[in-house]
């Protein structure tokens, strides 16, 4: 089964594709350039998902699947790359997606990111938030992010995440990942044991509740640079998720903690290339400067986007602005993001 599982993941490295789902009454599923495409004409059945489940679980976490329906894990095919998969049941039956982490940690130039982004990671210290729906690449641009601190300055970095995705090897700096579930039981607590541990740089993989998002503003406040993920859609719907996360009796208080520790909020999504043949991410980036903190004190959120579009000068910019940034270039076809365009503008 072993044999099977790796030569349909690699089949799939080798189609570019970004994720791969195994389900019952399909065949394998490859998603490649945001389109899904049918890999082969044997349907999968019960059987054949199931002993997918049991090859590509750890034996350790088996009975936690068995458990729970649902786990998320690594798995490697050596020589080819290694894969975050979520295995999960539905209908009685198991399904599992493999999401294809690279193997090279792509630089901020790699990626065609804004130059902004390496002096954002060059901040000592505050709170730095890559925010975007699932599969939009935050964490493909951590890593740049990671890298770039690693190659240029001489910080201790410790990582938290679950699955550990790209594997970092120490460079200038020395760089510690921790995976939920094998090295420390949940974020909240990973984050609270890095405190202690004399960190210069901590990344949490997902800030989904309110106990880690409550320690990562601390450790923001007390000296550290803390990077971190959200599924927001932009710099203001990521501001109000924090704030709401908290009961109405501390709201105002995070607002405060909030405009202080803050640095920025880069926002993306990825959108297929106008030649067909890879995707580029487009970007909202908002920088906290004393506008933005003073919106975000007196609850005028809403004033974000018009703080953004004229600051450009310090490296802030809209959605729309990266969009049609892009359109021009010629990398995206006008016609594929019109109407997101037209929603960012109208």
């Amino acid at each position: 089964m072993k044999e099977t599982i790796d030569t349909i993941l690699t089949a799939a490295f080798n189609y570019s594709a970004s994720d791969i789902h195994f389900s019952v009454g399909v065949p394998p599923i490859f998603r490649v350039h945001g389109d899904l495409k049918r890999y082969g004409k044997e349907i999968n059945k019960p059987q054949f998902t199931e002993d997918i489940a049991k090859t590509v679980i750890p034996e350790t976490l088996y009975e936690d699947f068995l458990e729970k329906g649902q786990l998320d894990f690594s798995y490697a095919v050596h020589g080819i790359s290694r894969f975050r998969v979520n295995a999960y049941r539905q209908r009685g039956s198991v399904s599992l997606a493999f999401r294809t982490i690279p193997t090279k940690i792509m630089s901020v130039e790699d990626l065609g990111m804004p130059e902004v982004l390496k002096e954002l990671s060059e901040t000592p210290q505050g709170l730095i938030l890559v925010t975007g729906p699932t599969g939009s690449g935050k964490s493909t641009t951590l890593a740049a992010m990671i890298r770039h601190i690693n190659e240029k300055m001489r910080k201790h970095i410790i990582t938290l995440e679950d699955p550990i995705e790209f594997v970092h090897n120490h460079g200038t700096s020395i760089i510690d990942q921790r995976e939920v579930g094998f090295d420390t039981d949940s974020f909240a607590d990973g984050l609270r044991a890095a405190l202690r541990q004399d960190p210069d740089v901590i990344l949490v993989g997902e800030m989904r509740d309110l106990e880690t998002i409550s320690i990562a503003i601390t450790a923001a406040e007390t000296g550290h640079l803390v990077f971190g993920t959200l599924h927001t859609w932009s710099a203001a719907s990521t501001i109000d998720r924090i704030i709401d996360v908290f009961p109405s009796s501390q709201q105002t208080q995070i607002r405060i903690q909030l405009a202080g520790v803050l640095k920025a909020v880069i926002s993306q999504r990825l959108f297929k290339t106008k030649d067909g043949k890879g995707r580029r991410a487009a970007t909202e980036i908002m920088i906290n400067n004393p506008a933005i903190g003073n919106l975000i004190r007196t609850e005028k959120i809403h004033q974000i986007p018009s703080v953004i579009q004229t600051n450009r000068a310090a490296g802030m910019h809209t959605m729309s602005t990266s969009v049609q940034a892009l359109v021009d270039s010629g990398a995206l076809d006008r016609e594929t993001v019109k109407g997101y365009l037209e929603s960012e503008e109208h």
